[in-house]
């Protein structure tokens, strides 16, 4: 099944733009260029969040807002693929923390980014909620 496409060009440095059916993107030592691990944890947040939310709307829980923040540690060898990844998600005035909670590991499990990341790295999701 194929997912989508983009395209990237570059200069004789690492400054570049990535272009998608939906926008462009800064790449590179440039103002506002994005790293390849920012990129990567980009689409991991946003993998995560899309599949959590969907799960949250099948069991029918609301909140107001989620924020997200994505890190990692690389491994000292070469090559130097992750080790550890961290998401830590908030909710904000959520319906039912305990479902909410369980919505938010099945959207890990089932994220596709979420688990092709989990072949090489340790996986830790930290929730919080506030009201």
């Amino acid at each position: 099944m194929k997912t989508d496409q983009i395209s990237m060009s570059f200069d004789n440095q690492f400054i570049g733009t990535m272009s998608s059916p939906k926008g462009d993107v800064k790449l590179g030592s440039q103002e506002q260029g994005q790293s390849p691990y920012h990129l990567l944890y980009g689409a991991l947040g946003s993998c995560f969040y899309a599949t959590f939310l969907s799960v949250a709307l099948k069991m029918r829980l609301t909140f107001d807002k989620a924020e997200l923040k994505v890190s990692g540690t690389k491994r000292d060898q070469s090559p130097a693929t992750l080790e550890q990844v961290t998401i830590d998600l908030v909710v904000y005035n959520p319906s039912d923390e305990a479902k909410l909670g369980k919505a938010a590991h099945l959207g890990a499990t089932h994220c596709s980014i979420h688990e092709t990341i989990s072949k090489v790295a340790e996986m830790n999701l930290n929730i919080e909620f506030k009201k």
